[in-house]
């Protein structure tokens, strides 16, 4: 495995000087009984996801003058699991990962969700043991760099319209958005908005606009229906 590790570490240009933070980065959950790590990748994907997040938050802060709803939308472009996903592929990083005998034969190694996880793993290892600047720099390298490929390929287009599209192809209907929930005081609201396809409830989301909340419900109604990776 160390010498897996050798040859990961080489594609990548970055070189661990904690061998175990890389080793937990690749180990899946189904793997932990199946290995001797002491730990899955899970921690380090929550950490990594928040250091990919800043990383692209300060470059298109840097990067354009554009307001904010579209500075958003790029942003969620470029961590969306599907650019994860293939960021991983580019890289190989399928192969070098820890998973159980039955989450390999299901096709784990190759699944979307397991190699854009262990990707925010890695960024999160990389935080760990080189600091921000480093994995930000990874970040750059391999991720933010895709988003002029994102943008012309429309992966910027808010999830309410993606949405509407795929429900309006799916079944004919326009979707629409209830509020239904809204705590706080005025200045401080937030709200619980559900999308209705007809008058099927689909998924709520939540922010502190109707604005952001009905678009977390359609990324929600995105991933309950199986309409892409969002």
């Amino acid at each position: 495995m160390q010498i897996s590790f050798i040859h990961l570490e080489k594609a990548i240009g970055f070189h661990f000087r904690n061998k175990e933070l890389l080793a937990q980065a690749l180990t899946h959950r189904s793997a932990v009984r199946e290995s001797r790590r002491s730990g899955h990748n899970e921690r380090l994907e929550f950490l990594g996801d928040a250091v990919l997040e800043l990383a692209a938050t300060e470059y298109l802060y840097h990067l354009s003058e554009k307001p904010e709803g579209e500075l958003t939308n790029w942003r969620s472009a470029l961590v969306q699991r599907e650019n994860l996903a293939a960021v991983a592929q580019d890289i190989r990083l399928g192969q070098y990962l820890s998973i159980s005998r039955g989450e390999e034969a299901s096709g784990g190694r190759d699944r979307p969700s397991t190699l854009s996880n262990a990707l925010e793993a890695l960024i999160g290892a990389i935080y760990l043991d080189k600091g921000f600047e480093d994995a930000k720099e990874f970040c750059m390298q391999y991720i933010l760099k895709r988003l002029d490929k994102l943008l012309a390929a429309g992966k910027d287009r808010d999830q309410k319209s993606v949405f509407q599209e795929k429900a309006q192809e799916h079944y004919g209907i326009t979707p629409h958005y209830e509020t239904v929930d809204a705590v706080g005081p005025d200045h401080q609201k937030n709200f619980t908005c559900a999308v209705f396809i007809g008058e099927e409830k689909i998924a709520e989301g939540k922010g502190n606009s109707k604005q952001r909340a009905e678009q977390n419900a359609a990324k929600a109604g995105l991933k309950e229906k199986g309409w892409g990776n969002a």
